[in-house]
C-alpha cells in the first residue's frame, strides 16, 4: 500500500513559509542596490546568502520536530474531546440504523444503568422507540419515559462519509448512516407546566331547568325553604372545592374556579347532578341543573364564551346533564333523566311570530329535512309550506330519494290541480332557487352534516332550524331563528303549535294533516312513547283539521317482506348481560330496511326486562343502528360515543365500512367501557 507523506496545509504552512517569502523579496531589492551602489550590494547579497542558508537548514531541521508536537497535541486533544464527550452531563448515544447502541457516555448509562459497552437495541431500554419510530428524514423528538421520569429523546442522522476520510474505519451492520440521540429531562418542567395548568382559570354557569314547574308543585309557604336548599347545596358543592359562585338570576349561577378543582368534578363525573335531586321538601318534581363550562381558553372573555355555549347544548340536549367545552372539544357527562314537558306555550308562540317575520321578508321558502326522509320529517316539512302558503309565499320542499316510508305520503300531493310541479324539488334545483331572497326552513335535523344538502345551508343567508333532537357538539351556526325543544315528541307537534299562532287563519289540508298526524305517530310509537299533554292537543288540532287515524293506519302497514326482515330480527336477537337487546335486520329486497331495524328495534323492547335494543342494517355499505329504550338508560350517549345521536330513548348511528357482525362488537365494547365508567 502506498504511504501517504503528512504535510503541513492551511496558515500553519503559510507562516513557516513567510521567512522563504521575505528572503526571496530582499534578493528582489538587492538588485535594485546594486545599480545604486556596487559594494553595497555585495554586502546584501552576501547577509541574504547567509540568511537563506540559515532558513533552510532551520526549516528542514525543525519541521519534523513541529510535525511531531502537532500530531501529539492532536492526539491528546482528541482524548481530551472523548473524555469530555464521554464526561458530558448531557445523556448521549449512538446508534446505527437499526437502532442498535454502538456508544454511550457516563451520563446516558448511568440514567439507564447500563454499563460501558452495552450493544443491544434501544427498545430495550425504551420499548416505545421501535423500529419504524427510527424511519425518519434527518431528524426528530419523541416523549419517553423511564423510572417515572420523563424525557425528551432527539434524535438526529449522521453520514459516516461526512465525518469520516474512509468508511471502512467503522465496522457497522447498520451501512452508512449512524443515529445520534440526545435525552433532555423534562420531569420537572411538565410538573410545573402542569401545576401552572392546574392553576388556569375556569368558568361555569350552573341554570336551574325546571325551576316554576318544581315551586308549583310545592306548598307556597314552603317555597322559599325549597329555594334556599338548593342555594345552599350549590354553594357548599363549589366551596369545597375552593371555587366561587354568585347566584346572578333567580335560577342561574355563575362559578369560577381551578381547572385542578374541575378536574376532581369530572372524576366524580358530576355528582352535583344528582345531590341537587336529593332535594326535597314535599315537591312532587325533582328539581335538575345543567351546567356548562368553559376551559383553557386563550382569555377570559373567550373562556366565558365557552361556558354560555357550553350552557347552551346542555339545555338544547335536554337538561340535566353537564357540558364542558374547550378549545379542541366538547365533553358531555349526565343526561340520564327524560327533559319535563313545559305546559306554557309562550315559546311557541314567540317563535311563531318571529317566523312569520322572516318568510314574509322573503319571496320564496325552501323546506329541508335529513337524509332518508322519514315520516316527521316529510310531515313537518307540509305544515312549515302550509305556513308559507298561508303567508303568500311559494313553498318547495327539498328532497331527493324519497323512501318508502314516505312515498305514501308523496303521492298525497300528485294531484297538479292543487299543486304545482315544483312542489318537491331536487337538491340540484334548490341550489338555483337558493339566494338572498330565499329562506331556508331546516326541520327534524340540527345537524348539518346529515342533511338533505348540507350546502344548500351555505346557499341562503337566512336559515331557520325547527327540531326536536338533543343538539350536539355540531350544530347549524348563525341560524336566523332556531327552535329546538328536546322535550318534543316530534317536529310535526312543534310545527302543529306554531300553525295555530300564525296570523290569520291557516287552512290545513286533510292530507296536509294526515302528513303532520303520521310523523307524531310514527315517531311516538302510537302514542306510547315521550308523549305528553301537548302532544295530544297538537294531534287534537289535526284531527281538527280533517286527520283521519284509519286512513294514516291503512298508508303505514307493513309490506309482507318488510314484516318478515322484522319478525327475523327479533328472533334472532341477542340478549347481552340480560338487559340490552341485539340484532340484524336483512336488507334483501327491502326498499328501506333502515326504517324497518327500526321498528324492530322498538318491538325488542316489549321483551321484559331489556333495558335497551339495538338493530343493525347494512345498508349502501355502512351499518345502521337503531337504538332504543323506554327510560332506564339513555341511549343518545351510547349512539354519541360512535359518531351518531338522537333522543334520550331513540338514537341511531352510522358506521361505515363496517359489518352489521362488527358493528354488534363494537356496541358491546362501548356499553363495557361506559359501564365501567359510570356514564349509563
Amino acid at each position: 500500500m502506498k504511504q501517504k507523506r503528512i504535510r503541513l496545509k492551511g496558515h500553519l504552512r503559510s507562516y513557516l513559509q513567510a521567512t522563504l517569502i521575505l528572503g526571496f523579496i530582499l534578493a528582489v531589492v538587492n538588485v535594485g542596490i546594486y545599480f545604486l551602489d556596487i559594494t553595497a550590494g555585495l554586502c546584501v547579497t552576501a547577509f541574504l546568502a547567509l540568511y537563506l542558508i540559515v532558513m533552510l537548514a532551520l526549516l528542514n531541521h525543525n519541521k519534523p520536530l513541529i510535525l511531531n508536537e502537532f500530531i501529539s497535541f492532536a492526539t491528546q486533544y482528541g482524548q481530551i474531546q472523548r473524555r469530555l464527550l464521554r464526561d458530558l452531563e448531557l445523556p448521549h448515544v449512538l446508534m446505527d440504523e437499526n437502532g442498535r447502541i454502538i456508544w454511550t457516555n457516563i451520563a446516558f448509562e448511568k440514567i439507564t444503568h447500563k454499563e460501558k459497552g452495552y450493544r443491544k437495541s434501544i427498545t430495550s431500554i425504551f420499548p416505545y422507540i421501535t423500529r419504524d419510530k427510527l424511519e425518519f428524514e434527518q431528524q426528530t423528538e419523541m416523549e419517553v419515559s423511564f423510572e417515572e421520569h420523563d424525557y425528551l429523546f432527539r434524535l438526529k442522522k449522521i453520514s459516516i462519509d461526512e465525518v469520516l476520510e474512509s468508511s471502512e474505519v467503522l465496522d457497522s451492520d447498520g451501512g452508512n448512516l449512524l443515529i445520534a440521540g440526545y435525552l433532555f429531562d423534562e420531569t420537572d418542567l411538565k410538573k410545573a407546566l402542569g401545576e401552572i395548568d392546574d392553576q388556569s382559570l375556569a368558568m361555569g354557569l350552573i341554570y336551574i331547568d325546571n325551576y316554576d314547574e318544581a315551586l308549583e308543585s310545592v306548598e307556597e309557604v314552603r317555597r322559599s325553604l325549597l329555594i334556599a336548599l338548593i342555594d345552599r347545596k350549590i354553594n357548599k358543592y363549589i366551596s369545597s372545592l375552593d371555587g366561587i359562585v354568585r347566584k346572578t338570576e333567580k335560577d342561574k349561577y355563575l362559578v369560577i374556579m381551578r381547572k385542578k378543582s374541575l378536574l376532581a368534578i369530572k372524576e366524580a363525573r358530576f355528582d352535583l347532578l344528582e345531590d341537587v335531586k336529593t332535594v326535597n321538601i314535599g315537591n312532587e318534581m325533582a328539581l335538575t341543573v345543567s351546567i356548562g363550562v368553559g376551559l383553557d381558553a386563550p382569555t377570559y372573555n373567550q373562556c366565558m364564551e365557552y361556558a354560555r355555549n357550553a350552557i347552551d347544548i346542555a339545555l338544547g340536549r335536554g337538561g340535566d346533564q353537564a357540558v364542558i367545552k374547550t378549545p379542541d372539544s366538547i365533553a358531555y357527562y349526565g343526561g340520564k333523566s327524560q327533559q319535563v314537558e313545559k305546559n306554557t306555550r309562550v315559546k311557541a308562540r314567540v317563535k311563531a311570530n318571529a317566523l312569520q317575520e322572516i318568510i314574509t321578508s322573503k319571496d320564496r321558502v325552501l323546506i329541508m329535512g335529513h337524509r332518508l326522509a322519514d315520516a316527521d320529517a316529510f310531515g313537518a316539512a307540509v305544515g312549515v309550506s302550509c305556513i308559507a302558503r298561508a303567508l303568500e309565499r311559494k313553498p318547495h320542499i327539498v328532497i331527493d330519494n324519497i323512501t318508502n316510508s314516505v312515498k305514501p305520503l308523496v303521492e298525497l300531493f300528485r294531484d297538479r290541480n292543487v299543486y304545482e310541479e315544483d312542489f318537491i324539488i331536487s337538491t340540484a334545483e334548490a341550489q338555483e332557487l337558493a339566494g338572498s331572497n330565499t329562506v331556508l326552513v331546516v326541520v327534524d335535523v340540527n345537524k348539518p352534516s346529515i342533511t338533505e344538502c348540507p350546502e344548500l345551508i351555505r346557499g341562503c343567508k337566512t336559515v331557520v332550524v325547527l327540531d326536536h333532537h338533543r343538539q350536539s357538539s355540531e350544530i347549524i351556526e348563525n341560524a336566523t331563528l332556531s327552535y329546538v325543544e328536546p322535550y318534543a315528541s316530534s317536529t310535526c307537534e312543534m310545527v302543529a303549535e306554531i300553525l295555530q299562532y300564525i296570523a290569520g287563519t291557516v287552512k290545513v289540508r286533510n292530507n296536509e294533516a294526515d302528513c303532520m298526524y303520521s310523523g307524531i305517530m310514527i315517531d311516538t310509537n302510537n302514542f306510547t312513547a315521550k308523549t305528553g299533554v301537548r302532544t295530544f292537543e297538537a294531534a287534537a288540532f289535526l284531527r281538527r283539521c280533517g286527520a283521519d287515524v284509519t286512513r294514516v293506519r291503512k298508508m303505514f302497514r307493513d309490506d309482507a317482506n318488510e314484516y318478515k326482515a322484522k319478525a327475523e330480527a327479533v328472533r334472532n336477537a341477542e340478549i347481552y348481560k340480560n338487559a340490552y337487546a341485539m340484532g340484524i335486520c336483512p336488507a334483501d329486497g327491502l326498499e328501506s330496511p333502515t326504517e324497518i331495524g327500526a321498528q324492530a328495534a322498538n318491538e325488542l323492547l316489549n321483551m321484559n326486562g331489556i333495558k335497551a335494543s339495538f338493530v343493525v342494517t347494512d345498508y349502501n355499505g355502512k351499518s345502521y343502528i337503531s337504538a332504543r329504550s323506554i327510560d332506564e338508560v339513555n341511549v343518545q350517549v351510547i349512539m354519541e360515543r360512535l359518531g351518531g345521536g338522537g333522543h334520550m330513548n331513540i338514537a341511531g348511528a352510522q358506521l361505515a365500512d363496517t359489518s352489521p357482525e362488527r358493528a354488534i362488537n363494537i356496541i358491546k365494547t362501548t356499553l363495557n367501557q361506559m359501564l365501567e365508567e359510570g356514564a349509563i
